[in-house]
């Protein structure tokens, strides 16, 4: 066992904690392990993943969803439907998004009214859209005897990996970031109720949920969630950019590893995790196996609608060009450990993964209904123009 943060609860080891009380008996891990072994190239057999659903149907769970009307909330909403649970979920009502009406939508504001949540019980919370440890300090402390259970959407923003790896022009082969690795820690000078950035917000999440809910406690760490409905385009720019065709700026090294999640792999292995009561701290970012850039652009490609023809241009030619990793070029971090996460404890729980195939072109089909002006003004990536100018600066530096 081993101190992360001064101050807060000793946390176990992922070894030392992970239960799979009635795991094997609802056959997921072996569900998950076989599921994942040909992910990249089962195309439309993935649609739906094997892991959970080949299981037998669950006993019905009074599920508590803190959130449900976001990017993953929906879909978890209506895969936990599909099972048989019971749904209520706890939001602001402000939102658009209709949710099935055997829904109970309870409102509230996780800043100042919980007054929907007192005097209720749950089997399972499912916290999935905390953008404060505050929030979570007050549901925790609410719900702590009201429910069984509790999930905390977390994120792999939580590890320390300043100054890990060999930077941008080194490709790692291997996983260097398993549920053990450093998490951040407070700085000097830090005390409670102080405001704190996203991985420091997640971190204290993580450490408050498991104080309130000893050994009922699981972590779910995932990394960049992609799939229909993510307003980003953190992804979304790839699919759509392919599609259009002609000449692709693809970035840097094309071994360069790179890892997403479709939003509904990650919400019906969560919903599958409360059914069978899994706790511990996990992981959950894909694919199973190692993921190259080109790799990724290979598959994304392979649905779309026009010829297409990727140039690789090297990173220090578009730091020059002032092009970013991440923001002007989605999914691209290169050298970056959080692109290098083991999530091999996760597969064993029961993760399965559909294709990125399958994940493209239902991204796609989305993006096309979207409003005009959100397509216009796209969070993520870069202008056509932009690429463009790139693109002729770079062959004009090679003659």
């Amino acid at each position: 066992m081993r101190l992360i943060n001064e101050g807060l609860p000793v946390t176990p080891t992922r070894r030392d904690f992970i239960r799979t009380s009635g795991l094997v008996g609802a056959g997921l891990a072996l569900g998950g392990a076989s599921a994942c072994a040909g992910s990249d190239d089962a195309g439309d057999a993935m649609a739906e993943p094997a892991g959970g659903d080949a299981a037998a149907s669950p006993a019905p769970k009074r599920l508590l969803i803190l959130g449900g009307t976001g990017f993953i909330g929906p879909h978890m909403v209506e895969y936990a439907l599909s099972r048989g649970h019971e749904v209520s979920t706890f939001t602001r009502g402000r939102s658009d998004t209709d949710l099935p009406p055997e829904v109970e939508q309870l409102i509230g504001d996780r800043n100042d009214d919980h007054s929907a949540l007192e005097g209720r019980s749950w089997d399972v919370v499912l916290d999935n859209n905390t953008q404060d440890y505050r929030w979570v300090q007050t549901s925790t402390g609410l719900l702590a005897d009201a429910a069984e259970h509790y999930i905390f959407v977390s994120s792999i923003s939580v590890y320390a990996t300043q100054g890990v790896g060999g930077g941008p022009e080194q490709v790692l082969m291997a996983p260097i970031v398993d549920e053990d690795f450093a998490r951040i820690p407070r700085p000097d000078g830090w005390s409670d109720g102080d405001d704190a950035p996203y991985g420091l917000m997640k971190t204290l999440g993580e450490d408050i949920v498991h104080a309130a809910f000893p050994g009922r406690a699981t972590i779910v760490r995932p990394g960049l969630i992609v799939g229909p409905g993510d307003p980003t385009d953190r992804f979304t720019y790839w699919p759509v950019r392919l599609d259009e065709g002609g000449e692709v700026l693809a970035p840097g090294n094309p071994e360069h590893a790179t890892q997403v999640i479709d939003q509904r792999d990650l919400t019906e292995w969560i919903v599958r995790l409360a059914e069978q009561g899994v706790t511990g701290d996990f992981n959950a970012t894909g694919p199973a196996e190692r993921r190259s850039m080109a790799r990724m652009l290979e598959e994304v490609g392979s649905v779309a609608s026009n010829p297409y023809e990727l140039t690789w241009v090297p990173e220090s030619f578009l730091a020059q060009q002032g092009v970013r990793p991440w923001t002007d070029l989605p999914a691209w971090i290169p050298g970056d450990p959080t692109m290098f996460v083991d999530v091999s404890d996760a597969v064993n729980a029961g993760l399965t993964y559909r294709s990125l195939a399958t994940t493209s072109r239902d991204t796609l089909a989305w993006d096309r209904t979207r409003p005009a002006e959100d397509r216009a003004n796209r969070q993520f990536g870069m202008s056509r123009e932009r690429e463009r100018a790139a693109l002729d600066a770079w062959h004009a530096s090679q003659g």
